[in-house]
């Protein structure tokens, strides 16, 4: 008899259950999945200063040289490039010489060695700056190198 007794109070919390599910439509007018206010007064000006965040760094990042992208740069005669760890470089035009450390130079990736202070910078090849400590290249004359990462022109 309570075995009966159970099974009809669970049909009943079942049938009540489904049926409390059935009446409270999720996204509707009564159970909205978002609100309009909080999109309008959270979460729209939160993207907004996150988009305008992203537009000034994108914006600052042009007159220091950083970027995840390759950039052509243009270094007159006697002009140095001096570049941030893991800044890589590929010398596209006219001739430069490495400035390097006491610690080392610049890792030709592309040859597979280290290329020393002084040395004369090897055309289309990619180098990589691998500690910033003053590291970079020294124009010999007019250059054109692509440069991905920080830099700065002296």
């Amino acid at each position: 008899m309570k075995t009966k007794k159970f099974k009809i109070a669970a049909v009943i919390l079942c049938v009540a259950v489904a049926f409390s599910v059935v009446l409270a439509e999720p996204g509707g007018n009564d159970d909205p999945l978002i609100s309009q206010s909080y999109i309008e007064n959270v979460l729209m000006p939160q993207l907004k200063q996150y988009i305008e965040s992203r537009i000034a760094e994108v914006n600052s990042g042009a007159g220091t040289g950083s970027s995840d992208a390759f950039k052509v740069v243009e270094a007159k005669a006697g002009q140095q490039i001096i570049c941030s760890a893991g800044t890589e470089l590929i010398l596209r035009m006219g001739s430069a010489t490495i400035i390097a450390t006491e610690k080392g130079g610049l890792a030709d990736t592309t040859a597979g060695f280290d290329l020393a202070n002084g040395t004369d910078m090897p055309s289309n090849h990619l180098l990589i700056v691998p500690v910033a400590d003053g590291r970079g290249i020294k124009a010999n004359n007019d250059i054109i190198v692509m440069v991905k990462g920080s830099y700065t022109v002296k």
